[in-house]
């Protein structure tokens, strides 16, 4: 009994290992197709590849639907391909799935789900969404303004290397007191440690 479900085990991770790969060259085939301009094909591939569960797949399917590249631009379609990525811990699609959401994009507009990926994906390293989060606080845009939050924004923008963060973080800093400004590094330290 035990050879049969050791069999039955290891024919399951071969089955998952053939499948990952036809899923990943999928994937490679929609991407050289996507370079030479060709979305149709890409989109083909890209579906193929997203649906056996590729992350990259996932992220590259929700773009061509949102920009209608080789399909007819559906925000809808874009949002669901766009969110499965994301769950998976793809940056930039927690990046682009907070976009969504401001924006209304495919689904209902929802702040609180908009800041939330933002903040995921900053704090994951991406520093678009960090740096979108200083601005957001600094400017009170979806949010009150908060320049305290938005200095330790920029920060985290800085440390995860966006070119206009030490700006940013700069500007902000002008209008904030000693107190402010050490309470918001109190913040991005937090942050480093969780």
């Amino acid at each position: 009994m035990k050879n049969i479900f050791s069999i039955v085990r290891a024919s399951s991770a071969f089955f998952f290992f053939l499948s990952s790969t036809a899923a990943l060259a999928d994937y490679e085939d929609g991407v050289e197709a996507a370079f030479s301009g060709d979305f149709d094909t890409a989109f083909k591939e890209f579906t193929i590849a997203a649906q056996e569960g590729l992350i990259l797949a996932q992220y590259n399917l929700g773009i061509l639907y949102f920009t209608g590249q080789g399909v007819e631009q559906d925000f809808d379609e874009a949002f669901v391909w766009t969110k499965r990525a994301a769950e998976q811990g793809h940056l930039n699609a927690q990046f682009n799935l907070g976009s969504l959401y401001l924006d209304g994009q495919g689904t209902q507009v929802s702040v609180l789900e908009g800041v939330n990926w933002f903040t995921q994906a900053a704090k994951n390293g991406h520093a678009n969404s960090a740096y979108t989060l200083a601005k957001m606080h600094q400017e009170g845009d979806f949010v009150d303004s908060d320049l305290v939050l938005a200095h330790a924004w920029a920060a985290q923008s800085e440390i995860n290397e966006h070119p206009e963060a030490s700006l940013l973080k700069k500007e902000i800093a002008q209008d904030l007191s000693k107190a402010e400004i050490r309470q918001a590094r109190r913040i991005f330290a937090a942050w480093q440690i969780e």
